[in-house]
């Protein structure tokens, strides 16, 4: 099994992705908050698994020794780089996670929930209890849960599977088209956001994670079954979470009819 296999078998998850009904429910500036206050929670754990990728595949301890594969080296810490300390809007120098909450300010969505949640992260050991005693949905949870079990088994090529595979389509496209209905002058955080995730994932990090994958499981099968499993699963995940936000959106809708 190859890339192109692994490709092909999540065509049908990710055509469930690019058809959801999601994207035709977030028509106004009311659906984007209540996506992002939920979503927020998907793009911090999108950060924990850089991380372990970078702890896997980089010497993050002293005394400092070289690494097996320079290659994936390299290509982690481009990332990291990138998604960690980017420039925001301002020249100013943010993770992308504290780009997104700004945004999230910005189109006034409520970010307390998320905050409060990151006082209460303390380390690994306990960290599913942590996800346990959060105040959001099952959707929101699981999505969590099954992130930090695969960051628990702390092989690179499982971790880079959820990483790689298991990311969002189509909503900066949906949300730059909301933006321009409300003048983009009125969200520059948002749309600088958008753009910019738009840009990096489709010239840098999307290509960068697939060489990535290939460096790691190399002629090895089992691993390429892997990175299968992991990946369908990611995109599940993803799909449950899409599949909630959409019902509350639509419950904002009536509500407000």
């Amino acid at each position: 099994m190859k890339m192109e296999e692994i490709e092909s078998a999540l065509v049908p998850l990710k055509e469930q992705l690019r058809q959801h009904e999601l994207y035709t429910e977030l028509t106004s500036i009311a659906d984007v908050r209540i996506f992002m206050e939920n979503h927020v929670y998907a793009v911090w754990d999108f950060m924990s698994l850089l991380k372990g990728l970078q702890n896997q595949l980089t010497c993050t301890t002293i005394p400092w020794k070289p690494v097996e594969n320079t290659n994936t080296a390299r290509f982690i810490n481009e990332i990291v780089a990138e998604e960690e300390s980017d420039q925001n809007e301002k020249g100013q120098y943010k993770s992308h996670f504290e780009m997104y909450t700004d945004a999230m300010e910005e189109v006034g969505a409520n970010t307390l929930s998320i905050r409060e949640f990151l006082e209460q992260v303390s380390g690994m050991e306990r960290i599913e209890e942590t996800i346990d005693a959060l105040q959001e949905s099952h959707a929101v949870k699981d999505f969590l849960q099954f992130t930090f079990h695969v960051l628990k088994t702390n092989e690179s090529h499982k971790i880079a599977a959820a990483f790689t595979f298991g990311r969002e389509e189509l909503i900066p496209d949906m949300f730059l088209k909301i933006i321009d209905r409300a003048g983009e002058e009125a969200y520059p955080k948002l749309g600088y956001y958008l753009k910019r995730h738009i840009e990096l994932d489709g010239d840098d990090h999307g290509p960068l994670s697939l060489k990535m994958i290939q460096e790691l499981c190399g002629d090895d099968g089992k691993k390429w079954k892997d990175v299968l499993q992991y990946s369908q699963e990611a995109l599940q995940q993803r799909i449950n979470l899409w599949d909630f936000i959409a019902s509350k959106i639509k419950k904002q809708s009536l509500a407000t009819v």
